[in-house]
């Protein structure tokens, strides 16, 4: 493949990875008042909190890193969808800020009603981005309103389609599937328990909004392969819910994840040569051709990341392997 094609596919990559990585940091969040209650609420919460506090920054590095590589490698792609969707981006920076704060603050005064707050931000802040996220990608392979000068023109009530709503309940739903499997999986106790109780109940409703999301997707802007990426990521769905049944969370915690990637591999793959489509007129489309920077440009961007890329995933695999040990309430009382 050409240098533009191989850093579509690299950042095909870097969302995949986020979305994996971060997907389950949402979904947890969103569980917090769920896994946490009783009589042992503060201590539950300390738990479920705990178990992604090593890492839910660390996770948010592969965003950063993905919208940078759309940047330096296909400029015009980045300026049209930053802009295109400035509200739904504003929207997700602004939750992910609230959240980060949260985790924070929520303990810093001893006081119920103080914390109660802060996890309500946490539980917004993550809900928020993992709906706003599958809205906004779902809208980048539908296409925006997009002119000859590269500026997108789609007003938010254009961005809020049947299809890409859907797009967003079914990461949501995803998100909250794989929050669950990776507290049976990270923790030990009562919140892994009812983690196990969460992730069976809502692996139907998951499976049935991927499913409807993908069979959309493949019947507007399919091709063979990407419908077998559709199988894969729904044989996982089924698979996860098997295996959680039968206390087998880290193949289910392995299943929830392929179809994460799964759901990012038909994305992708259905948007592709393109990078942006436009309603108006195709002529008018974005593709990995005319929105790419030039072929210096990429060269130098394909060796620092040749450099820098393995030295971060050597990091980041490190810091899960040191904090792999699951987290119960002796952790934090």
């Amino acid at each position: 493949m050409d240098l533009p094609s191989v850093w579509f596919v690299g950042i095909a990559v870097l969302w995949t990875g986020y979305l994996v990585l971060e997907g389950f940091d949402f979904g947890v969040g969103m569980l917090l008042p769920v896994l946490g209650r009783g009589s042992e609420r503060e201590a539950d919460r300390r738990v479920v909190i705990n178990a992604i506090g090593p890492v839910w920054d660390g996770n948010e590095v592969w965003l950063i890193t993905a919208v940078g590589a759309m940047f330096a490698a296909f400029p015009a792609w980045y300026a049209a969808t930053l802009s295109g969707f400035y509200l739904p981006v504003l929207l997700i920076i602004v939750a992910l800020i609230g959240r980060g704060v949260a985790f924070e603050y929520r303990g810093k005064v001893d006081d119920p009603r103080w914390r109660a707050r802060w996890d309500a931000v946490i539980v917004a802040g993550s809900a928020v981005p993992a709906f706003t996220w599958g809205l906004v990608l779902a809208n980048v392979v539908r296409g925006v309103q997009l002119g000859p000068d590269g500026v997108v023109t789609s007003s938010l009530l254009d961005l809020l389609n049947p299809y890409a709503l859907a797009g967003g309940l079914a990461l949501l739903a995803l998100c909250v599937l794989h929050g669950a499997v990776f507290l049976a999986l990270k923790t030990d106790g009562p919140v892994r328990h009812r983690a196990r109780v969460v992730a069976r109940r809502t692996a139907s409703a998951a499976t049935a909004a991927v499913v409807a999301f993908l069979l959309w997707t493949l019947a507007d802007h399919g091709t063979g392969w990407t419908g077998l990426a559709a199988a894969a990521g729904t044989a996982a769905l089924l698979a996860a819910a098997l295996l959680v049944a039968r206390r087998r969370e880290g193949w289910a915690f392995t299943a929830t994840a392929v179809s994460v990637a799964a759901v990012v591999v038909v994305l992708f793959g259905s948007l592709y040569p393109a990078v942006l489509p436009s309603l108006t007129d195709p002529a008018f489309d974005l593709t990995v051709t005319n929105a790419a920077s030039g072929p210096y440009s990429l060269g130098v961007l394909s060796w620092v990341g040749a450099v820098f890329l393995p030295l971060v995933l050597l990091y980041q695999g490190w810091s899960y392997w040191v904090f792999r040990r699951r987290v119960t309430r002796a952790h934090v009382s």
